[in-house]
């Protein structure tokens, strides 16, 4: 099994998204998959023109000169993808939504009707990676995704690919913290990502128990959030 990462977060491998794929690539390379983490701001990915070349002229190839043919090369190789973005503006990073504005090539411009009764494009090959979709933010809680977990699903539809989990991290900047107080939180859910990435190799699913655990806070809410306006007032 193939595991890509496309890691959206303009801090690259410094940032607290980078602290979560670490830690679920583990627990898949320790299962048996084959991974490769690509940290997209290190590539050279330029904004989509919207010339529908790549539907016209040139058929599945962009007419744009960049690393988007290699990494949708990689993309289209591999079993599983897993998408990576901070959570900026309720949406994925810029860098992130280029990336998905330049897989323009792997879908058709036809319409067909979707299984939901809502048209999308048809599909330019028969068989795509599934999807993982992974996000942190720095708000309390885990209700701030809703719209991303919207967007990413539809995405996911539109391409014809299968969703087998969605993680997502409130409390983020936790997890680059050196705060020994946050220690034993900080591995216990890093073991529960390794955990999360050795099931989704063998299973290719999370199991519920494991997911609840997922989502619980590091840290009580109030608490995280009396300290973060705290750091902030101590800045000004």
């Amino acid at each position: 099994m193939k595991v890509v990462v496309f890691n959206g977060s303009p801090k690259a491998d410094r940032g607290n998204t980078h602290v979560i794929v670490s830690a679920l690539l583990e627990g898949m390379a320790k299962a048996g998959a084959s991974t490769e983490n690509v940290l997209l701001a290190q590539k050279k990915i330029n904004h989509c023109i919207g010339c529908f070349t790549c539907w016209t002229k040139t058929p599945g190839e962009c007419v744009l000169e960049d690393d988007m043919e290699e990494l949708l090369k990689k993309y289209m190789s591999s079993d599983i993808v897993i998408m990576a973005s901070p959570l900026y503006v309720d949406h994925v990073t810029g860098i992130m939504k280029d990336f998905m504005d330049r897989s323009l090539p792997l879908v058709c411009p036809q319409f067909e009707m979707g299984d939901v009764g809502q048209t999308r494009h048809v599909s330019r090959y028969e068989k795509y990676p599934s999807i993982i979709w992974v996000s942190n933010c720095g708000f309390p809680e885990k209700d701030q995704f809703a719209v991303l977990q919207l967007a990413c699903e539809r995405d996911i539809r539109n391409n014809k690919a299968d969703i087998i989990a969605q993680i997502y991290r409130s409390q983020g900047p936790l997890l680059t913290s050196d705060d020994p107080e946050l220690e034993l939180a900080l591995n216990r859910y890093k073991e529960l990502l390794r955990q999360a990435g050795a099931e989704i190799v063998l299973k290719r699913k999370i199991p519920a128990d494991l997911q609840e655990e997922l989502e619980k806070p590091l840290i009580p809410e109030d608490e995280y959030s009396k300290g973060v306006n705290a750091s902030w007032n101590s800045d000004s």
